[in-house]
């Protein structure tokens, strides 16, 4: 029962917010009483905390798995794109800015980790892509994936990027061209094109 309240929360949460959840919402929608979510969760904030942890860990198996697959690194990174809106529902309750706001601590913890996997899987990448000759040989890797990773955060700010302007889906394929183009080689940005024209067929 814990596992099933657990993945209906996490869909919930991800398609209202987790603020805008409440455990009576759960409770309704999956046909049983808030005493039965209580007995596995003390309160709602570590319901949101095993949540966030249990779809941490689902994205961080899918990348690596991508990772895994040893494609070419541009191609990579719009596979890791695709896997990631589509287990994150394309964002559309801002659920990201909703932990950060009324749940600062999980909203940290999670940060942290998102860190150390994406800077060890966007470093890889980089290094790949200078050895295949797709990306520049003269780029700061240390600077390069962080950079990555803060504007990847940044972007999903909607104070700065209101969705009714920014659709996340779009902002996402923007930001990632905008990586991207600063880092390819000549021989790069023929594949680049060529990945951005096939997806707006």
């Amino acid at each position: 029962m814990k596992q099933k309240i657990l993945e209906k929360a996490t869909d919930m949460f991800l398609n209202f917010g987790f603020k805008s959840v409440t455990m009576d919402d759960i409770a309704n929608k999956m046909g049983i009483s808030k005493k039965t979510i209580y007995a596995h969760y003390a309160n709602k904030t570590s319901l949101v905390e095993d949540c966030s942890m249990h779809l941490f860990q689902i994205i961080s198996g899918g990348i690596d798995h991508i990772c895994s697959l040893e494609k070419n690194p541009i191609e990579e990174l719009y596979e890791i794109k695709k896997f990631v809106m589509l287990h994150l529902k394309d964002e559309k309750s801002s659920p990201q800015y909703q932990l950060q706001k009324y749940y600062p601590k999980i909203h940290d913890t999670l940060r942290n980790m998102q860190f150390q996997t994406m800077q060890e899987c966007v470093v890889e990448n980089i290094k790949k892509g200078i050895s295949l000759g797709i990306y520049r040989e003269n780029l700061n890797i240390e600077f390069v994936s962080r950079i990555y990773f803060s504007g990847v955060n940044s972007i999903k700010d909607i104070q700065f990027f209101p969705t009714d302007k920014f659709p996340v889906t779009t902002l996402m394929d923007d930001y990632l061209e905008y990586h991207l183009r600063g880092i390819v080689t000549p021989k790069g940005r023929k594949i680049l094109n060529k990945i951005i024209n096939s997806n707006q067929e």
